[in-house]
């Protein structure tokens, strides 16, 4: 499983700080970021979900209320959003 993040869409709620902790807060930017993250294309950051973290990870996608996570399964289907 794997999580995107879409930093250019985060608009810095933070509820993906408090469902899993791979998210942090940049109190500099005003947006989450993703840890242990690498950045595919320009402001979007791919990182592969731990299995023991996958609820987590859920979790924070289903919170943000802008879909700026999604979650991809093994065969790369988007499940969240």
């Amino acid at each position: 499983m794997k999580v995107e993040f879409d930093e250019d869409t985060c608009i810095g709620m933070f509820q993906c700080v408090a469902e899993w902790d791979a998210f942090e807060k940049d109190k500099s930017k005003g947006k989450a970021i993703l840890a242990d993250s690498e950045e595919r294309e320009d402001g979007v950051f791919v990182r592969e979900v731990p299995d023991d973290a996958e609820l987590d990870a859920k979790f924070a996608a289903r919170s943000c209320p802008v879909d700026a996570i999604a979650i991809y399964d093994d065969d790369g289907n988007q499940l969240i959003p």
